[in-house]
């Protein structure tokens, strides 16, 4: 199969491009002699395929090479930018297009306080970008719709304003605001804002776990059901541990856990919002604190999986694999880092599996049944609010209604916390999801599609264990 059928764009490709070269050097031990030859061996030849010139893309390889590494160490944030790769967007804000007419009104020009529009000789007007404070209220008058505000797909994607533009006209992160979604990571179309990987350590747990006599756990996300599409899930699992992991878990596993332990906390405080989304619970943190003692104390699905296994299993390393891009920022808090020893996105899986040569649609099917039902469904928008439910019919608290709102998105997240910081929301359980779609809609994924959705319902209903104590029944909890 062509690998770059595997993604939704040529971003992603090349990414995991970049990916594959250093996770198959690092395999081999000659990652520190040979990096300065990855850019040359993804662009060989003199033809450039993307930029300007072949020196520019390896320039720019260059820089993917160290994002591929772990990036900027004196940057704890996992989002950066690419500073000369972000040079091809126009200048963004408010821009007179060719529909103005040069009218007679120049009601354009009266809206403006700043004095930032003029008019040439035929009358058509133009914007003094020195002056211009992007108000919108020219925009607002114009009869002729001939003012656009021509903002860059990453401001466009990132619904929390943590995007502007420098000096060098290239994309900046206010880490002050950022929550680590990825959706600028997604949306930018020339790939100049990425995520850090952590592949490197996750090769390095594995390398090292025979001589530490230790066990290597992958957590694998639920939302994986709607990946690998052209492989079962069986084989992913098999691909997995020819890897060199020991075990494969689901982290739906963990989200049984979560829906039994949060169902219990929302009805002892009466209210709750979710912590099971890290950028969810950092928009809190950093727009809506006084929220906070509401906020789930419970860990997410993935911490709560791997604070389990590790009490339970000597010498146990524990990696998520997973959609998201906050995952990664969740993995660095005080409560969690001694739980996750390294998060890789489906992206960074399947370029561990090509950098082995491992063709998983080959491969003999194992087994991965750790969930019940309602735990799986926690990958799409809604499933978390349903396996509360679920979880306190079980318990038999029954009496207590629970009344949801369902975030789909960080907008709506914003609704619904304004509406609560201000006293006006009726329901008592915030379900916060920062993705549209949930987490199939992360960041990481291979592919975003309408079918995601169906996919992971699909298999919820192929777990074994219909009910969520039937689950986690086996962990003597």
């Amino acid at each position: 199969m062509d690998n770059s059928r595997k993604f939704d764009t040529k971003v992603q490709y090349l990414k995991y491009k970049v990916l594959r070269e250093v996770a198959r050097l690092a395999w081999e031990g000659t990652l520190l002699e040979n990096i300065m030859d990855i850019p040359q061996t993804i662009v060989p030849g003199t033809t450039p395929t993307m930029r300007c010139c072949v020196y520019k893309e390896r320039a720019i390889l260059g820089e993917r090479v160290k994002l591929a590494m772990g990036g900027k160490i004196e940057n704890r944030n996992v989002i950066e930018v690419i500073d000369i790769a972000c040079d091809e967007c126009p200048a963004a804000g408010y821009e007179v297009t060719d529909s103005c007419r040069g009218c007679l009104a120049h009601r354009c020009e009266e809206a403006c306080k700043r004095g930032a529009i003029s008019f040439d000789h035929n009358h058509v007007a133009h914007i003094d970008k020195s002056k211009c404070v992007e108000c919108g209220q020219c925009a607002k008058v114009c009869p002729y719709s001939a003012i656009a505000n021509r903002k860059r797909p990453c401001q466009v994607a990132c619904k929390i304003n943590a995007i502007s533009i420098n000096e060098n006209k290239a994309a900046a992160i206010d880490y002050d605001k950022c929550i680590s979604c990825g959706a600028c990571v997604y949306q930018c179309p020339f790939g100049a804002i990425s995520d850090k990987s952590y592949i490197l350590n996750a090769i390095d747990v594995i390398k090292k776990s025979k001589a530490e006599n230790s066990k290597v756990f992958a957590i694998v996300a639920p939302a994986i059901y709607s990946q690998f599409s052209y492989a079962k899930v069986g084989q992913v699992v098999s691909g997995i541990k020819k890897l060199g992991f020991h075990t494969v878990v689901e982290v739906a596993l963990g989200a049984d856990i979560v829906a039994q332990a949060e169902s219990l906390e929302l009805v002892e405080k009466g209210f709750l919002t979710s912590s099971c989304c890290p950028a969810f619970v950092s928009f809190i943190e950093k727009n809506y604190p006084e929220l906070l003692p509401n906020v789930s104390h419970n860990m997410s699905p993935m911490g709560a999986l791997a604070k389990y296994i590790k009490e339970h299993t000597e010498n146990a390393k524990v990696i998520f694999i997973g959609p998201c891009t906050a995952k990664k920022m969740e993995m660095k808090r005080e409560e969690v880092n001694r739980y996750v020893d390294s998060v890789l996105t489906f992206e960074e899986l399947q370029a561990l599996f090509d950098s082995r040569d491992l063709n998983i649609s080959e491969l003999e099917e194992d087994v991965l049944d750790n969930a019940s039902y309602f735990g799986r469904i926690f990958a799409r928008s809604g499933g978390l609010s349903e396996a509360v439910v679920e979880a306190l019919k079980e318990q038999g608290r029954e009496d207590f209604e629970v009344n949801a709102v369902t975030c789909d998105g960080i907008e709506e997240c914003r609704k619904a916390l304004i509406l609560k910081s201000k006293g006006f929301l009726k329901e008592n359980f915030i379900e916060g999801m920062a993705c549209q779609g949930g987490c199939i809609g992360g960041a990481g994924v291979l592919t975003h599609g309408d079918r995601n959705k169906a996919r992971v319902d699909e298999y919820g209903r192929q777990a074994l264990e219909k009910k969520i104590l039937d689950a986690t029944s086996v962990l003597n909890m």
